[in-house]
């Protein structure tokens, strides 16, 4: 037999070694680590693909039949390596677990997010204080902000920026309890903030995390932890210890302020308790913006009834005699309104990226920037001791932010 003949013969033996070789490796470990191939459900981990190809391109020759096997013979030895490096290397997989990319551009996007949110609320502070001094008709400057935020939610909706929902009876029968605590929050913090200090108000909203575990205790049944607990001393403390010392307390403005506390960790803590359907649940805009709406449409009569129409030319113009500068008051009415709708968005879309408790440290720094910015642009003054109990308040509620991550450890039972 010639050489050439010969070197065939020696080709075709181990290709037909080779075919029978193949199958029954992948056959055995279909069997023992792995799905079988045929399963539409199923596909070869990584790990596998890349060592049977070596690194490469391409898909696995090992498993459907109906590829064609290699043009080059296969050694034993190489197929026992192959083998051990697949199984050895299914352990280490960490495919299950939830990928976290550090994107330089989402943390940008997010401190962005961060920054135009606490710059946006140090404005409507400051507009919104300027036009409650001249203007003192909280009701009537709480439905204006409501009305124009709700122009731009539908001007949103209508150029398709955000989904429009399509809003159930029972989602609606949810929201209701919602609105109602929505609009009495707004009312009476707008009530506090014309009759005392922007600085003072936030320093009595800096209660919101008491209101939140006594709320959470009565209607959810959570019961706090001891950290819970013991960070909620130094912020009643502080609060009282800056009631005490604060140059403009006033009673109304006392009792609204720590009212709207009330009134806005009810919604909180309804918001828990009524939506409960995940399939019916809204998403975070999308329910702030349906609350925004039927506030307006609630508060109108109600601010009518107790305060009467206030925003007519007539009335303007009559004002306008008496020494208010009109054009004025409407250019602040409008930015704070603008910077009440827009921060409150901001707000929320921060809430759909971070978890609440980074977005209750978020808020708690927010806090913190509003009172200092509103101290400096009003000049208020404040002594030492009513600057340490903010300060001391302020502390509490970052710690009450940080005792909420921990979790309690689940308890064993003895054996």
């Amino acid at each position: 037999m010639s050489p050439c003949c010969s070197s065939l013969s020696h080709l075709i033996s181990a290709n037909l070694t080779t075919m029978h070789t193949i199958p029954m490796i992948s056959h055995s470990i279909a069997i023992s680590k792995f799905p079988h191939p045929f399963s539409s459900s199923s596909s070869l981990p990584l790990s596998l693909r890349f060592t049977i190809n070596g690194g490469g391109g391409g898909g696995p020759f090992l498993s459907y039949p109906s590829q064609k096997l290699p043009p080059f013979p296969i050694s034993a030895p190489k197929i026992q390596s192959f083998k051990v490096l697949a199984a050895a290397s299914v352990p280490e997989a960490k495919s299950d677990e939830p990928i976290k990319p550090a994107d330089l551009i989402q943390t940008l996007q997010l401190g962005a997010m961060f920054g135009t949110w606490y710059l946006l609320n140090i404005y409507f502070n400051i507009y919104n204080k300027q036009v409650l001094k001249v203007y003192p008709f909280p009701a009537t400057v709480t439905a204006f902000q409501f009305g124009f935020a709700s122009l731009m939610i539908n001007l949103i909706w209508s150029l398709n920026l955000h989904p429009r929902p399509n809003i159930t009876r029972s989602q609606l029968v949810a929201i209701l309890p919602l609105v109602v605590a929505h609009t009495m929050g707004n009312l009476l913090t707008n009530i506090s903030l014309g009759k005392v200090a922007v600085s003072f108000t936030h320093t009595i909203k800096a209660m919101e995390p008491f209101f939140t575990v006594v709320l959470s205790s009565i209607f959810l049944g959570e019961m706090p932890t001891f950290a819970v607990v013991s960070s909620l001393v130094p912020i009643v403390g502080g609060v009282a210890l800056a009631s005490m010392t604060e140059v403009s307390f006033n009673w109304i403005g006392f009792a609204t302020a720590m009212a709207s506390n009330l009134t806005n960790q009810s919604r909180n803590v309804l918001s828990k308790k009524l939506m409960v359907n995940e399939e019916e649940t809204l998403d975070n805009i999308n329910l702030y913006s349906l609350i925004t709406i039927i506030s307006f449409i609630l508060l109108v009569p109600f601010t009518i009834f107790l305060e009467g129409v206030k925003f007519t030319p007539s009335y303007l113009q009559s004002a306008a005699c008496q020494g208010l500068n009109v054009r004025e008051l409407c250019v602040r009415s409008v930015l704070a309104a603008f910077c009440f709708h827009a921060y409150q968005q901001i707000s929320y879309g921060i809430l759909q990226m971070v978890s609440p408790v980074s977005h209750s440290v978020g808020n708690c720094v927010k806090r913190v920037v509003v009172i200092a910015s509103s101290v400096i642009f009003f000049q208020i003054p404040l002594s030492p001791l009513n600057t340490l109990g903010t300060g001391v308040a302020l502390v509490g509620v970052f710690l009450y932010s940080r005792v909420k991550q921990i979790k309690p450890k689940p308890q064993t039972k003895a054996a």
